[in-house]
Parts: structure tokens; C-alpha cells; sequence
């Protein structure tokens, strides 16, 4: 038997659901960043995100029309969690009261999170007012050497990316290997 659920508890209930940390500089130069679960790949070179207006980061990211999004991980829950709990309207410097510390990109004009090892820099594409919806172009991903495996590409296990479980409101460390894609199912042709 199922148990229905209709949506309505905690938002929209959807398994994983990353949680980005989208940052911006503000209009004075300083770094913004927020803590968004919606979202995701839209288009081979483009991520999209539900985000309202009155975000602090989304005027920054329509006033300097670039942004980056980092993989929250288990190492920094709690600043992650903090950019989601307080405002930049109210508390212009929440990035410092984080701990955290950027760099600007070599590509685009926005910050960093240097704490953070994975990140997509993207400029903007479009934002709809209407319908809260954000679109970037993906210019890069620069990831720290300290998360990638012998050949080069991003190990998971060293990111410790975490989702977030709506429901229980929650987050989780996403874990181990359950399969391959693009061959596993090729048992079933």
C-alpha cells in the first residue's frame, strides 16, 4: 500500500535534491551567497533555479549577470545551513560570519567560496520574474585538487556533496557506488 502525500509536506518532495550555494557580489564588491534546493541542469550548458526576487544574491546576480554555484558538502554543513537561515538584506556580512572566504573567478565577475571544492561559474542567461526562474550559462567547473581521484575527475567520495531530504527536513551526505551508468542496464537489452 502507498501513503499519498500530495506535495505538502516540508515542499515539493523530490529524491536527491542537491543543495547549491549560489553566490554573487554585492554591489560594493563584497561576496553574497544563498542556500537554494531548487534546482539543477536544464540544458547541457545551462543550470536553472527557482529563486524569488527579493533574494539579496538574486539582485546581485541580475545586477552583475554572473554567479556561482557551489556543491554544499558534509565538511560545512553548518555554514551552508547559515546562508540559507539569514538574509544578506538583514546581515550584509553573512559570508564572514560563515567563515568563509572567496576568490574572485578567472571567468566571470563573481566569487568563489574557497572552503567550498566544487563549483559551477556561470553568467546569466535569463531571470523570469513571473515564475522565479534563474538561468545560467556554464562557463566552468573548477574543483580543488583535493577532491579529485588519480585521473584527474571529481571524486564524489572526497566532495561528500550533501542533499536535501524536504520531508524530514534534513540533509545527507550522498554515499556509495550502486551501480554503472550506461552499461549496467545494458544486461536488459
Amino acid at each position: 500500500m502507498r501513503k499519498n502525500f500530495n506535495g505538502k509536506r516540508g515542499g515539493p518532495i523530490l529524491y536527491p535534491q542537491p543543495v547549491f550555494i549560489i553566490a554573487a557580489y554585492n554591489d560594493d564588491g563584497t561576496p553574497n551567497a544563498m542556500n537554494v534546493a531548487w534546482g539543477g541542469i536544464s540544458d547541457y550548458d545551462e543550470l536553472s533555479f527557482c529563486v524569488s526576487e527579493d533574494h539579496k544574491t538574486t539582485q546581485n546576480i541580475l545586477s552583475r549577470k554572473a554567479f556561482t554555484v557551489s556543491m554544499a558538502d558534509a565538511a560545512h554543513v553548518v555554514e551552508c545551513d547559515y546562508l540559507g537561515v539569514v538574509s544578506g538584506n538583514d546581515v550584509p556580512d553573512k559570508m564572514t560570519k560563515a567563515g568563509f572566504h572567496c576568490i574572485k573567478s578567472e571567468f566571470i565577475d563573481a566569487p568563489l567560496i574557497q572552503e567550498l571544492p566544487m563549483a559551477v561559474e556561470c553568467t546569466l542567461i535569463s531571470y523570469d520574474e513571473e515564475n522565479c526562474r534563474l538561468v545560467g550559462k556554464i562557463v566552468n567547473v573548477s574543483a580543488d585538487e583535493s577532491i579529485l581521484k588519480e585521473d584527474g575527475t571529481i571524486d564524489p567520495s572526497k566532495l561528500r556533496p550533501i542533499t536535501y531530504d524536504s520531508m524530514n527536513q534534513a540533509y545527507l551526505v550522498i554515499g556509495e557506488k550502486v551501480g554503472n551508468a550506461f552499461r549496467d542496464g545494458l544486461k536488459l537489452k
